[in-house]
């Protein structure tokens, strides 16, 4: 019987890949870390009957229209805003992605860039390879206490709730929003409700932890820059279109805020020339929030168990839908 060709969209270890070759024809993009080219990726999703696709994949209504042998797209992510999951529905094409696998690692990654923003740890290791360590003085290099504070998480969705524990076990007071209230939540960690524009308010520590959608594009613009207390910071590891970077740009610049630390970018990758890397009150991340070698082998694998779910006609793993909570 043919196996079904899949083509993945980067480079993967052959400890991954190989044992997946019994059930599925793979071919990969043979670069890890650069992308595949969009005339390249049209030509093999052409030819493909599924894809295995990463975050900088594109697969719009051009790729999956054009694409008559695909019938499943399995994206490397929790998060699916790279993908037409409406075009896909319409056209009987499954969607699944990665969520679960990497909650705990990337809410330790959200906590430490928390961390690393408020005591300047970034800005402390340049001071020392600069060679400016030449004393002691009482505010040297001081930053902002983390426990007793108030932290206020943007999306409370399953990543939103780890970053919850993490805050109780420094005795942090939890505020959230979402679009719909987590009682559980509430319950487990003394999470309290309450809208935006009161988190915005009362949060010393904010935490972007939601989806991307049309509606909260742009979300944390110069209005909710402005709410912020001076002394707050903002801390973004959910996707950077949610941000306004020009008006984050300038909250920080005049002091409307105290810092920032961030994961993701509108556009990645940024440039060296972009103007929050001449921020020193700002901590900047190149997307790493679920990168550590067990959990990407985790998301690889449950993507590769999706396609051969697919193909054996078992129910998918991970399904995503138009209406699957992104979070």
């Amino acid at each position: 019987m043919t196996k079904p060709k899949v083509f993945i969209t980067r480079r993967l270890p052959d400890e991954v890949v190989n044992p997946y070759r019994e059930h599925l024809d793979i071919e990969m993009w043979p670069r890890e870390e650069e992308p595949v080219g969009r005339q390249v990726f049209i030509e093999r999703a052409q030819s493909s009957h599924g894809l295995m696709t990463m975050l900088t994949e594109d697969v719009d209504e051009q790729i999956l229209s054009q694409s008559n042998n695909l019938s499943i797209v399995a994206n490397m992510a929790v998060g699916y805003d790279n993908v037409d999951v409406k075009t896909a529905e319409r056209l009987n094409i499954a969607v699944t992605n990665t969520p679960d696998v990497l909650t705990e690692t990337t809410a330790d990654l959200t906590f430490g860039l928390l961390m690393a923003t408020a005591r300047k740890m970034i800005e402390a290791s340049q001071y020392i390879k600069d060679n400016k360590w030449e004393n002691w003085s009482p505010l040297m290099l001081a930053g902002t206490d983390i426990h007793g504070k108030t932290i206020g998480i943007v999306g409370m969705g399953r990543i939103g709730e780890a970053v919850a524990k993490r805050a109780k076990g420094f005795g942090m007071n939890v505020l959230y929003y979402n679009r719909s209230r987590k009682p559980e939540a509430e319950e487990t960690f003394g999470a309290s409700y309450t809208d935006f524009e009161v988190l915005l308010e009362q949060a010393d520590y904010v935490v972007c932890l939601t989806p991307l959608t049309d509606e909260t594009k742009h979300m944390f613009n110069k209005d909710a820059f402005h709410r912020m207390k001076k002394d707050a910071f903002f801390i973004n590891a959910s996707r950077g279109a949610t941000v306004d970077e020009e008006a984050l740009y300038e909250a920080i610049i005049k002091k409307k805020i105290a810092g920032a630390g961030l994961d993701v970018f509108e556009q990645e990758p940024i440039s060296s020339e972009h103007p929050l890397l001449s921020c020193p009150e700002v901590v900047c991340l190149p997307h790493i929030g679920s990168s550590t070698k067990e959990t990407r082998y985790k998301m690889m694998r449950l993507s590769l168990d999706n396609l051969v779910h697919h193909f054996q006609g078992k129910p998918l793993i991970t399904p995503v839908t138009s209406s699957t909570d992104n979070s």
